[in-house]
């Protein structure tokens, strides 16, 4: 329950943000916000499970009240407070304003910090050995390095090691004010098998006093994808126990999409086959240099495993080369229902059982040259890359027994997409071989919200249709007694703010003259003395209407052409100096993307955004939906697509002085049952529809 001194507490602190906040107008909804928060946290509504899922308009500030909510909750139960982005800008938002803004004037006393995977720092050691070895040591040290480093490559790896030595460089990517070539990075970066705490040598590598300094925050800013990492370790390996820990997972409607990827699968056939050859000499290279009689015996185990597998992986490299597969325009077949033939399977087994044998022979092995440097009878130069090796080797078993003990499994729990893209090459082919699980609702209840010490999920597009059901159901909180469901209006006044027209059109989306259509009439609805936003379903079709109104003298600043940075920027330069500005760009400029007040004022939307099932993932969602009796347009494409759309008016109002108009050239959202679903969603901006 919420005692009187923590609601005294949340009470003082809310009356204190709010006496130094610009322009603060006190709001009835986020008020209710951080009372329901505060209490779901208490375990007011449930014991057990203390979740809240909230869909909050834009301006509604919702970042400000989960800090209100959770935050006097955490420090007073001892908890901490793990928020999780699935974008860089809302990280860097809460990292250098929000939470600085809050630490100072609530008068609570926490310490917070932006928490990144291992893979953005350097390992010191690896860094030190990279510059200080020739080029043949390079090559050896780093296995994927087929050439030698080039003028450029080694003189950005010279002034990284420079910086460092000299205290001028932290050792994260990110704040490398210059961009850092892949090939230069993937020599230094600090990975979980070859920089290990528990080694003297790497003590001081700057992920791992990262780590250190981790534990004594009691904020943390992570995204979705170092949350799921952590899951999959088993939770507490990277951040906090999960049941020491309230997690706030803002921007939520990714997190299912992301959980999705996060626990797919692929290799090649033939690759796989050339890498495992690799492994066998590097195994023998590598039990050389471990002390003890023990080495050996794994080395030999390691080698049988890798022949076991590679004698299979060659049967299966003959099965798909015989076999008649219908394949798409894109050299893709998927298997009906993930069901993989019988010759497939049987071999599946095979290999799975053979590369999770191998995986455990090159584990010990690692582990006693880890054991081996840290005793002091191996050398850690000697040992480093050896041990960077080794590390790559078992990132690649990892993920090629993932694949095959799924396609072991055929059939059997959830649901699963399994296809095969046919790979051609100058002088041979491959096949690369995926798998990817269609639900993951499953996995989020048994790893976090069975576990956690509470959850807020938190977004401005929850709900699709006016249900939480589609959300609930992705991200396995569907039929959960103990979670609250809370759909917050935003502060706008719509009505007075913002015009939503549907203009007459004779010619449907779905015509193949609708991008002609859409290249004649498009200049009627853009102001080109104000800030316009067109947003398109394809990047063909944006392209196709860019070049038509180039050649009628219109400017355009078009997604593609330039970074996003860059566009924005010249976006902003053409608005101050009063020339007004048009901005092309496709769905993915709908999220995101902040322009207040005269930065876009006239805002046009070419499609409803369908997303066309393409993808085998996609297909099998509609597949299975379609097994099991339901329509996969209705009940996965529409309200994907309603979201998106109201994504995409989200753009135009981003303050409550803003003003604007939304043009939409779909008149689906009038002619189609649907559709009329879909603009009820909306906000209530006044509308103005053409007959």
């Amino acid at each position: 329950m919420l005692s009187d001194s923590l609601k005294k507490t949340i009470r003082q602190v809310h009356q204190h943000v709010a006496n130094n906040l610009t322009d603060y107008r006190p709001r009835s909804s986020q008020n209710y916000l951080v009372a329901e928060i505060a209490k779901t946290l208490a375990g007011e509504y449930h014991k057990k499970q203390r979740i809240c899922v909230i869909e909050a308009g834009t301006g509604t500030g919702k970042s400000l009240a989960y800090c209100l909510g959770a935050l006097p909750l955490a420090l007073a139960q001892k908890k901490k407070l793990v928020i999780s982005t699935a974008t860089v800008a809302l990280q860097e938002q809460l990292i250098a304003k929000e939470l600085p803004f809050f630490k100072k004037h609530s008068g609570l006393d926490f310490k917070f910090d932006l928490v990144k995977g291992r893979q953005r720092y350097i390992c010191a050691h690896k860094l030190h050995n990279a510059v200080n070895g020739d080029s043949q040591t390079q090559m050896e040290f780093m296995p994927t390095l087929t050439s030698p480093l080039s003028d450029m490559e080694t003189k950005c790896l010279k002034d990284l090691y420079d910086a460092y030595v000299n205290k001028k460089w932290q050792g994260d990517r990110d704040s490398w004010a210059d961009t850092i070539p892949d090939r230069v990075w993937n020599l230094i970066a600090c990975d979980k098998h070859a920089c290990q705490r528990q080694m003297k040598a790497h003590q001081t590598c700057p992920f791992q006093l990262a780590r250190n300094q981790l534990m004594q925050m009691d904020v943390l800013v992570i995204n979705h994808s170092l949350l799921l990492a952590d899951l999959d370790l088993g939770g507490g390996k990277i951040l906090p126990e999960p049941d020491n820990t309230i997690y706030v997972i803002d921007e939520a409607h990714h997190l299912a999409h992301i959980t999705r990827d996060f626990s797919s699968a692929a290799a090649t056939i033939k690759g796989t086959i050339d890498w495992l050859d690799k492994l066998t000499k590097f195994s023998g290279k590598m039990s050389k240099v471990l002390v003890g009689q023990k080495a050996i015996g794994q080395n030999f185990k390691l080698c049988d495993s890798i022949n076991d597998a590679n004698k299979d992986l060659k049967v299966v490299r003959d099965i798909l080369d015989n076999a008649d597969f219908e394949y798409s325009k894109d050299d893709t077949y998927r298997f009906e229902h993930g069901e993989i033939p019988k010759s497939l399977h049987s071999k599946a087994k095979d290999i799975s059982d053979a590369t999770l044998d191998a995986l455990r022979c090159l584990n010990k092995m690692h582990d006693t040259l880890t054991q081996d440097v840290s005793d002091g009878d191996i050398k850690p130069y000697v040992a480093d890359p050896v041990l960077a090796e080794s590390g790559q080797y078992i990132n690649r078993l990892e993920q090629l027994n993932k694949l095959w003990y799924s396609y072991a499994n055929k059939g059997e729990g959830t649901p699963h997409a399994r296809w095969i893209k046919r790979l051609e090459y100058k002088s041979h082919h491959d096949h690369l071989l995926s798998d990817c699980p269609i639900e993951v609702g499953y996995y989020l209840k048994d790893k976090l919200w069975n576990e956690c010490a509470g959850a807020v999920l938190c977004s401005a597009t929850l709900s699709a249709l006016g249900s939480f059901d589609h959300f609930a159901y992705e991200s396995g909180l569907a039929k959960e007694e103990g979670v609250k469901f809370i759909k917050v209006p935003s502060p706008f006044d719509y009505p007075k703010q913002a015009t939503l027209r549907i203009p007459v059109s004779k010619i449907e989306p779905t015509d193949k003259a609708f991008s002609d259509h859409l290249a004649q009439t498009l200049p009627e609805y853009l102001s080109t003395k104000k800030a316009n936003l067109v947003l398109f379903a394809s990047y063909w079709q944006m392209d196709h209407v860019a070049k038509f109104l180039r050649t009628k003298g219109f400017n355009l600043l078009v997604q593609g052409e330039m970074s996003r940075e860059a566009l924005l920027k010249k976006h902003s330069q053409n608005i101050d100096a009063g020339k007004g500005s048009i901005l092309f760009g496709t769905q993915s400029l709908s999220e995101g993307l902040d322009l207040p007040g005269k930065y876009l004022e006239n805002l046009i939307i070419t499609k409803i955004p369908f997303a066309v099932p393409t993808s085998p993932i996609e297909e099998a969602q509609a597949e299975f939906v379609q097994s099991k009796g339901g329509n996969p347009f209705l009940s996965i494409t529409v309200p994907d697509a309603a979201k998106k759309l109201v994504q995409s008016c989200g753009r135009l109002l981003r303050k409550e002085s803003d003003e604007g108009c939304i043009t939409i050239l779909d008149r689906r959202l009038i002619t189609k049952r649907y559709g009329k679903a879909m603009l009820d969603t909306l906000p209530p901006f006044k509308r103005q529809i053409d007959y």
